[in-house]
């Protein structure tokens, strides 16, 4: 067994539809733990490095306005789960992209669909396996915003404005 971390997305589609609640107590019994967790409204920068695998298909442009919120709302749900085998034991509740092809039980088999534009609206993002979990977890997380270091990191003086509380 060895111990992995797993970026999840709660997408718009989820949010909008309330879905969270219910994708969480899927994913709680898994017994992983979360390391990470933050709303976040997706800009177009992120959604395309996100998805630059998908560039060249021909649905990458809705892919990315889906992920965005153009369709739903503006926000998706991030969460960092770490555990033994984590992406094995989430992608098996996770269920296929294609929410036609997702067995009914899984999360995409009992939430996902398919737009008439083609578009699968599938409520949730899982990491594929451990390179893309630490691409992405490092896209979607600050090293300070995870409650457990699991990658290296370093303090770096980075002279920036930030909205701060009055």
């Amino acid at each position: 067994m060895k111990i992995q971390q797993i970026l999840i997305l709660i997408k718009p589609d989820g949010l909008l539809k309330s879905l969270t609640g219910n994708i969480l107590s899927m994913v709680s019994e898994t017994k992983l733990k979360i390391v990470g967790a933050k709303a976040i409204e997706v800009t177009k920068e992120l959604a395309q490095e996100h998805y630059k695998s998908l560039k060249e298909e021909n649905y990458f442009d809705e892919l990315i306005k889906y992920i965005m919120g153009d369709y739903h709302t503006r926000r998706v749900l991030a969460l960092v789960y770490e555990g033994e085998d984590a992406i094995s034991k989430i992608r098996t509740i996770v269920g296929s992209t294609n929410p036609e092809k997702a067995h009914p039980i899984t999360i995409r088999g009992k939430y996902g669909r398919i737009t008439q534009k083609g578009v699968f609206e599938n409520a949730i993002h899982a990491s594929e396996n451990e390179q893309e979990a630490e691409r992405e977890i490092k896209l979607w997380f600050k090293p300070e915003e995870l409650t457990s270091k699991i990658y290296p990191s370093k303090t770096d003086t980075i002279e920036k404005q930030e909205l701060v509380w009055e």
